[in-house]
C-alpha cells in the first residue's frame, strides 16, 4: 500500500511540474508574439521625431488599413521615429555598445567581441536611420575607387594613423585613397604585379588566363588590394571586423568595393567550401598558431584545390627571434596541412593547396591536424563553430584533379559541376539564366527613366538561388552580393563557381522555446548604413509571411543599408506588394514603376508583380543645421 501511495504522489509532482512547464511555455509564446511586432517604442532614448526631409514637403497622411501578417486588419503609423545622430552608423548585430550593455561573457582573445550579437526584440532600435550633416550623392565608379565625400564618413583617424602607408588623405572636402597599405606604400597595381610574377603567370596578369577570379582578402583595410584587382577581372571579397579600424569596410563599400564586415573568430566564415582560388593576408595581425591552426584550417575549407595562400607579414622575412619561432611553427604547420611553397621572395611567401587527397592519405597515422569527420558538412556555416579540422575533397574532387571549372568569363554561363549536388542539370541552369537575363532587361527598362550609366554600382540580390540576377548583369559596371538564406541547402557555392561572390544570411531572427521554434522579425546583415545603391527582393518578403516575421522590421532594415537615391526592386505576390505600398510615405520612399511581371517558369502559384521604388533624400532639422 505504501508503494501504491508513493507512486500517486510521484504522478502528481509530473503532473504538477508538466503543468508549471506548459505554464511558462504559453507566456514565452504570448511574449515572442509581442515581439513579433514592430518595436517601436523601443529604445526610446535614442529617437526623434522625423522634423523634415528634402525633396518633398507634404506633410505624411493618415494610412488606410492593411492586411496584417496574420490576416486581421493592422493600420501603418504616421510615421517611424528617426535615430538621433549618434547612431548615424549603426550596424545592429555589430553593436560594440550593445555587447558592452548586455556585459555579455565573451573571450576577446578569441575576437568573440567582433563577431555577431544582434540585439534582442526589445533592444532593437527600430528607426529610421539619419544620414550625417552634410551628406552628398556618393561620387560615382569608377573615379570613386579613388576618392571619396568626407562629409558621408566623417572620419579622418586612418588618414593621420596610417600617414606613412598612403592609406588615405584628405584633401578638402574629399578623402582621397592613393592606393597605398601597411604592405604595399607604393601601390596596389604594383603589389599585384609582383605577386602574379611570383608565380609566372603570364603577362604578370593576377587573373593567369581566367584562372584566378575569386579571391579572400583578410584584414583588408580600406581594400585598395581587391579595388586593384578589378581591373584584372578578379573579384575580391575585403574582410574586415568593426575593430580598432572602424569605418575600413565603410570606406570600401563608398568607394564601390566589395566588402563584408567579419571576422576569424570563433565561427566559421559566411561562405561555403572551396569557394576562393586565392586568399590574402598583409600583415592581417592574425595569431595564425592559435588553437592547433583553426584560423588557417579555416582558410583551407574555403580555398579551392590547388588555392594560393599569400601571406606578406614579417615572419616571412624577419630575423628577430620571436619572428623565426613563429616562422618555423607555421611551416611546420602549413607543411602537415599539405600545403606548399609555391614561391617566397623579399617580405611574401605563397602556399599552394593541394589538388587532390593523395597528401592526406600518406600522412603517417594520428598526425595533427585530423581529417574532419565524414559526417562534418563543410558547407554548413551560418553561427556554426570552427573546427580544427583538414575538409578533404569529395571522391568526384578527388578523381577530377581539381574543381573543374572553366576560366573566366565563360566560368559565368558554364554549368558547374556541383549543379548536382542540388540534382539540378544544365538544362536547368541554362533555363534559369535565359529567365533573369529577360527579367534584368526588363528591370532595366523600368529603371531607364531614373538612372544614367554610372548610377549604381553596389547591389544586393537578397535572395540568390544560382545567382542568375547577377550574371545577367555581366555587362553592367556595378558587382552584386548575392545573400543565399542561411535554411536549406547551400547554393552559395553555385553562385562562386560561377565566378560571383555572396555571403549567406539570415533575414529571420529565430529562438527556440520549449522545443519550437518562433521567429520574430528582421535580422540585420553585417554592413553599414548607406552601402548600396539597388537592393532585388524577390519573394523575400512571401518568405517573411510564411516566417509569420515582422515585414515591417525588413522594410526598416532595408531602408538602413540603402543608399539616400537608392532603389528597391520587389517582385513578390501583388497583395505582398500592395502591403509594401502603405508604407512609402512613412519610410519616405516612393514609386517609380509598376509592372505585372511576365509568365515564365520560375513564377510558382500566384502571379507576381514588380515594384521598383526609390529612397528620397531626407536629412533631420538637426543635421541640415549642424552642416550649414
Amino acid at each position: 500500500m505504501s508503494r501504491g501511495r508513493a507512486d500517486g504522489s510521484q504522478n502528481k509532482r509530473l503532473i504538477g511540474s508538466i503543468l508549471v512547464l506548459v505554464l511558462i511555455c504559453g507566456l514565452l509564446y504570448v511574449y515572442s508574439g509581442r515581439s513579433g511586432s514592430s518595436a517601436l517604442e523601443y529604445g526610446g532614448k535614442s529617437l526623434r521625431k522625423f522634423s523634415s526631409y528634402l525633396g518633398s514637403e507634404e506633410d505624411v497622411e493618415e494610412s488606410s488599413p492593411i492586411l496584417g501578417e496574420d490576416g486581421d486588419v493592422g493600420f501603418v503609423p504616421k510615421s517611424f521615429p528617426v535615430c538621433d545622430d549618434r547612431h548615424s552608423e549603426l550596424i545592429p548585430c555589430l553593436d560594440r555598445n550593445l555587447i558592452y550593455q548586455s556585459r555579455l561573457k565573451l573571450d576577446l582573445s578569441l575576437m568573440e567581441h567582433y563577431e555577431r550579437h544582434c540585439p534582442l526584440p526589445e533592444r532593437r532600435f527600430n528607426c529610421l536611420i539619419p544620414p550625417p550633416p552634410g551628406y552628398k550623392v556618393p561620387v560615382k565608379w569608377p573615379k570613386s575607387r579613388d576618392e571619396v565625400w568626407k562629409a558621408n564618413i566623417p572620419h579622418t583617424h586612418l588618414a593621420t594613423e596610417k600617414s606613412d602607408q598612403n592609406w588615405m588623405v584628405v584633401k578638402g572636402e574629399k578623402i582621397v585613397f592613393p592606393g597605398g597599405g601597411t604592405h604595399f606604400h607604393y601601390g596596389a597595381d604594383k603589389y599585384i604585379a609582383s605577386i602574379a610574377n611570383m608565380l609566372n603567370f603570364p603577362n604578370n596578369n593576377i587573373n593567369n588566363g581566367g584562372k584566378i577570379r575569386t579571391v579572400l582578402d583578410v584584414g583588408c583595410g580600406v581594400a585598395s588590394f581587391g579595388a586593384y584587382l578589378l581591373s584584372s577581372d578578379v573579384i575580391a571579397m575585403s574582410l574586415a571586423p568593426n575593430d580598432v579600424h572602424q569605418n575600413q569596410i565603410q570606406f570600401a563599400l563608398e568607394r564601390g568595393i566589395p566588402a563584408y564586415l567579419g571576422v576569424l573568430g570563433t565561427k566559421r566564415l559566411p561562405y561555403p567550401s572551396r569557394s576562393f582560388e586565392f586568399a590574402h593576408c598583409s600583415r592581417c595581425r592574425i595569431d595564425w598558431l592559435q588553437r592547433d591552426g583553426i584560423l588557417l584550417l579555416e582558410l583551407d575549407r574555403v580555398l579551392k584545390p590547388g588555392g594560393y595562400f599569400v601571406y606578406s607579414s614579417p615572419e616571412a622575412y624577419a630575423q628577430d627571434e620571436e619572428d623565426l619561432r613563429i616562422w618555423k611553427e607555421m611551416s611546420t604547420l602549413v607543411e602537415r596541412m599539405c600545403w606548399k611553397i609555391a614561391s617566397k621572395k623579399n617580405q611574401t611567401v605563397i602556399w599552394e593547396k593541394p589538388l587532390t587527397n593523395d597528401c592526406y592519405k600518406e600522412r603517417k597515422p594520428g598526425t595533427l591536424p585530423p581529417l574532419c569527420k565524414s559526417t562534418d558538412d563543410p558547407d554548413a556555416v551560418w553561427g556554426v563553430n570552427m573546427e580544427a579540422c583538414i575538409t578533404p575533397y569529395s571522391d568526384q574532387i578527388d578523381r577530377a584533379g581539381g574543381s573543374g571549372l572553366a576560366p573566366w568569363p565563360a566560368r559565368l554561363t558554364t554549368p558547374p559541376p556541383r549543379l548536382a549536388d542540388f540534382g539540378y542539370s544544365s538544362h536547368m541552369f541554362e533555363k534559369d539564366s535565359e529567365v533573369w537575363q529577360q527579367r534584368v532587361e526588363d528591370y532595366w527598362n523600368l529603371l531607364k527613366p531614373k538612372i544614367e550609366s554610372n548610377t549604381l554600382r553596389n547591389i544586393m540580390d537578397m535572395k540568390a538561388h544560382i545567382g542568375s540576377f547577377a550574371a545577367a548583369l555581366k555587362d553592367k559596371d556595378v558587382w552584386v552580393m548575392n545573400v543565399v538564406p542561411e535554411e536549406g541547402p547551400n547554393k552559395l557555392k553555385i553562385i562562386y563557381d560561377r565566378g560571383l561572390i555572396g555571403t549567406v544570411h539570415s533575414w529571420y531572427v529565430r529562438k527556440n522555446f520549449c522545443l519550437e521554434q518562433y521567429f520574430f522579425g528582421c535580422e540585420a546583415f553585417s554592413t553599414y548604413p548607406r552601402t548600396y545603391d539597388l537592393l532585388h527582393a524577390w519573394t523575400v518578403f512571401s518568405d517573411m509571411e510564411r516566417k509569420k516575421c515582422s515585414a515591417v522590421d525588413l522594410m526598416i532594415e532595408m531602408d538602413r543599408i540603402l543608399r539616400p537615391k537608392g532603389f528597391i526592386i520587389i517582385r513578390d505576390k501583388p497583395r505582398i506588394v500592395e502591403f509594401v505600398k502603405t508604407y512609402l510615405k512613412t519610410l519616405h520612399w516612393e514609386i517609380v514603376a509598376t509592372a505585372e511581371a511576365s509568365q515564365d517558369s520560375e513564377q510558382q502559384g500566384e502571379d507576381e508583380t514588380v515594384v521598383v521604388i526609390q529612397k528620397k533624400m531626407w536629412r533631420t532639422s538637426e543635421s541640415v543645421r549642424d552642416s550649414e
